[in-house]
């Protein structure tokens, strides 16, 4: 059993404040039968942030997205990023203002893309190389063994980069829609694991 995962699923909104949780895709956004967009379907407490151009995006936009979304939070959020979408919060992270990362309680990083890969796709390469130093807040990286965006040894070093935890969830692919995973339990669980830490 992952360590990071609880005996029991747990609602994610385990603070006594209300938690607002920001979704953030990657290229080509969440389809219908994507986690995030199960999540938000199914949770009265997720947002996705409308990142703009999903299929040819650009550093800065993204980043002033992320920005903006969380400057209009009235509440504390926590940040639940896939693939591209990870980056442009690492990227948001570094350059945020002091008053923006005081809202968010945490991120979930999943699935995130090793822009060092070789045959990497180009837009990816718009946010290469991601800026070094931990996160402001607490993090976990989730990481798939068979993801083919990114293997188990960078996943592993790119939390440690980031001071953040690490879950490894065995072999699911990219750990999206393809991967079959529905309203993926597993992942709520991580979630409310990240805030009870």
């Amino acid at each position: 059993m992952n360590q990071y995962l609880p005996h029991t699923f747990a609602p994610a909104a385990t603070t006594a404040r209300p938690v607002r949780y920001l979704i953030v895709p990657g290229l080509n956004g969440s389809g219908p039968d994507h986690w995030q967009t199960r999540w938000q379907q199914c949770r009265d407490d997720c947002v996705r942030v409308d990142l703009g151009d999903w299929e040819s995006p650009t550093r800065a936009g993204w980043v002033t997205a992320i920005a903006d979304a969380v400057t209009e939070a009235e509440t504390p959020i926590v940040l639940v990023g896939h693939s591209l979408g990870c980056l442009a919060i690492v990227w948001w992270a570094a350059h945020a203002r002091p008053a923006e990362r005081v809202k968010v309680l945490g991120a979930m990083l999943v699935a995130p893309p090793d822009v060092g890969q070789q045959g990497c796709d180009l837009r990816l390469l718009r946010f290469a190389p991601l800026p070094a130093g931990p996160l402001p807040f607490p993090a976990l990286v989730v990481a798939s063994a068979d993801d083919r965006y990114a293997s188990l040894t960078r996943s592993r070093q790119l939390a440690q980069d980031l001071a953040a935890e690490f879950a490894d969830i065995g072999r699911a692919g990219h750990i999206n829609a393809l991967s079959g995973l529905g309203d993926w339990q597993e992942g709520q669980a991580l979630l409310a694991s990240l805030l009870e830490r």
